[in-house]
């Protein structure tokens, strides 16, 4: 049985909450979405890192090295300029992105405290009408004991 099969079998069956149940499973599909949502962004983000980091690399790997001839070094220097231009352009992707996967991570938690809150109440009507049906249970018990007493009392007394 599935986490989410288990809430719902938490939550009951009984008719007075079917509009609460109702809720709840709206709120459970918009925290699953929530959530597929922040795995596509924290994804995205750790992507966005990475072409940041490999463009670093490719800088740091192809430092000029001695002596160039002025066309050598007009190539390096334009390909120089042209990573490093893809670099910051990268890196403020990789920001973009991490902002992205912050609000994303925002909205699943709040879209995962009211689901929490739909099944606290849901769990708490259904505790209070186990209560009340133990109680009614405790109450029929007393009554037929005290039933079983009287009739014990009279027919000791007959």
């Amino acid at each position: 049985m599935s986490d989410a099969e288990q809430r719902r079998a938490a939550w009951g069956t009984h008719p007075d909450d079917a509009g609460l149940r109702a809720v709840a499973r709206v709120r459970q599909v918009r925290e699953e979405d929530a959530r597929i949502g922040l795995q596509q962004a924290r994804g995205e983000e750790a992507a966005r890192h990475a072409a940041a980091a490999e463009l670093q690399r490719q800088l740091i790997a192809r430092r000029a090295s001695g002596a160039m001839r002025a066309g050598e070094f007009v190539t390096h220097h334009a390909w120089v300029s042209a990573v490093g231009s893809a670099l910051s352009d990268a890196e403020e992707q990789a920001r973009a992105a991490g902002t992205v996967a912050g609000e994303a991570e925002a909205r699943w938690r709040s879209d995962r405290a009211r689901l929490e809150a739909m099944e606290v109440l849901l769990e708490r009507r259904l505790t209070e009408r186990r209560e009340a049906k133990a109680r009614a249970e405790a109450r029929e018990l007393d009554d037929i004991a005290g039933q079983q007493w009287a009739r014990r009392r009279a027919a000791g007394e007959s």
